[in-house]
């Protein structure tokens, strides 16, 4: 019995295959980049090709530009080896093909299986470098969604469609964060973007945090620190274009990337090996329209299409929010959350800083009450927060000021409702969050 043949994905793969050899040659090569002859007349910016390095392994590159004669290429595995050349074939613009099959699966920026096992392609290409969704027929924010997370789903709630910043110094937490909003919401597909992040935290993500229930619905793009800038670069718009197949066919998608600043850091080397200006931190002006371009992909879908709900991570140097990777991060995000490393090493986890973090989307979750409740708990923390040295240093007397009284009292009992985990409802979260204010007592249900 023969078995069916799939017309659309053969077409697929067809249109994928070139019509004629188009192969060129090695002139010129450096630690950080090379240059072909004989592709300029075919290639693109962004195409890949193939290197054959003498009496190696083949592997993929990618143009990065274009001059009179020549092209510059990175190569996926540096330049170590390569010689002057040495053979290298255009394969066509950067593209990938999706498929539902690909659910569970641990791939790596050029989409081949990191798992050893064979992976079916689609028959739909998905462009790496997409434009955004029409911001006229793009649908609003959606539903609010339960995270788990008493803090999230009551001061900073997260919507279906929102884009919200996980900002953090190294060792506070953000990583433990993100893990909790993989096991916590609720979506058809979950894609995960680990760009240039450590080995090891690879598997113990995929074992710890999602596990077996959790990979069956989840795709992994991984590419760890100590590849080239090239491919920690891709790994992020591989991601993206993984969730926009996924949002396309009415799916709601969460996407989690960690870290932006990784994927900033990447463009930076690259831009740097191309030659263009330094900026703030040795950012190039580039930087700004990259991350806003990837980061607007994201968001509510228009027409049939899913949703996708992402959370970036964005490592901030020194605990510096005003670096010019945070700052932009801002300003694209729907909303932040800001982990801070004093309130980490007093013990207390997640580390969100209150009086820092806001959602944008509190307007459209929380009902006129709920908006006032969590006023009342953001005025304790910013109350507390400001007289704080005034308190520690025993300068304070009870009485001076009725917010900073009520603030005190209420101390211990938000710094535990801020940490806890698992929470079943949005409706419990605020449960809890009612216990904390002055007025508790005989106060009308919220919900």
């Amino acid at each position: 019995m023969s078995n069916a043949i799939d017309l659309g994905t053969l077409a697929a793969q067809f249109s994928r295959v070139p019509r004629y050899e188009n192969d060129g040659f090695i002139c010129s090569a450096s630690i950080n980049s090379i240059e072909v002859k004989g592709l300029e007349r075919i290639a693109k910016v962004g195409d890949l090709v193939e290197i054959f390095p003498q009496g190696q392994k083949h592997c993929l590159g990618e143009i990065l530009s274009l001059k009179e004669g020549r092209a510059d290429v990175f190569s996926e595995n540096g330049n170590e080896g390569l010689s002057l050349h040495d053979r290298v074939r255009h394969l066509g613009p950067a593209k990938i093909m999706p498929d539902t099959s690909w659910l569970g699966r641990v791939i790596d920026p050029f989409v081949r299986p990191l798992d050893g096992l064979p992976l079916t392609s689609g028959n739909r290409l998905m462009e790496l470098k997409a434009s955004a969704p029409s911001a006229k027929s793009r649908r609003s924010l959606g539903a609010r969604i339960c995270t788990g997370l008493a803090a999230v789903d009551t001061l900073f709630p997260f919507v279906r469609g929102q884009r919200m910043g996980i900002f953090a110094g190294s060792g506070v937490g953000k990583s433990t964060l993100l893990a909790d909003f993989a096991k916590g919401v609720e979506a058809d597909v979950t894609v995960i973007a680990m760009v240039g992040e450590r080995g090891r935290e690879l598997n113990e993500f995929i074992e710890n945090t999602l596990g077996a229930e959790g990979m069956k619905k989840a795709v992994v793009v991984a590419a760890t620190s100590d590849q080239p800038a090239m491919v920690r670069r891709r790994a992020a718009w591989t991601a993206m274009a993984i969730a926009e197949f996924f949002r396309d066919q009415g799916s709601h998608v969460l996407l989690l990337v960690d870290s932006i600043t990784r994927f900033a850091e990447a463009h930076r080397e690259v831009a740097a090996t191309l030659g263009q200006a330094a900026g703030p931190n040795g950012f190039p002006p580039s930087t700004g329209p990259e991350l806003m371009a990837l980061c607007e992909r994201a968001g509510p879908g228009q027409g049939n299409q899913g949703d996708i709900s992402a959370i970036f991570s964005v490592l901030v140097e020194g605990s510096d929010m005003e670096g010019p990777i945070a700052d932009t991060m801002r300003g694209v995000l729907d909303g932040h959350l800001v982990l801070s490393r004093t309130i980490a090493e007093q013990g207390r986890f997640p580390a969100i800083d209150v009086v820092k973090s806001l959602s944008r989307s509190i307007e459209i979750a929380a009902s006129p009450k709920e908006r006032t409740l969590i006023s009342q708990v953001r005025s304790l923390a910013t109350a507390y927060d400001e007289a704080k040295t005034m308190i520690q240093a025993g300068l304070y007397s009870h009485g001076s000021d009725a917010l900073i009284d009520d603030a005190i009292a209420a101390r211990s009992k938000l710094e535990k409702f801020l940490s806890r985990r698992g929470m079943k409802s949005v409706e419990e979260s605020f449960t809890k969050l009612i216990e904390i204010t002055p007025e508790s007592e005989g106060q009308e249900p919220l919900l």
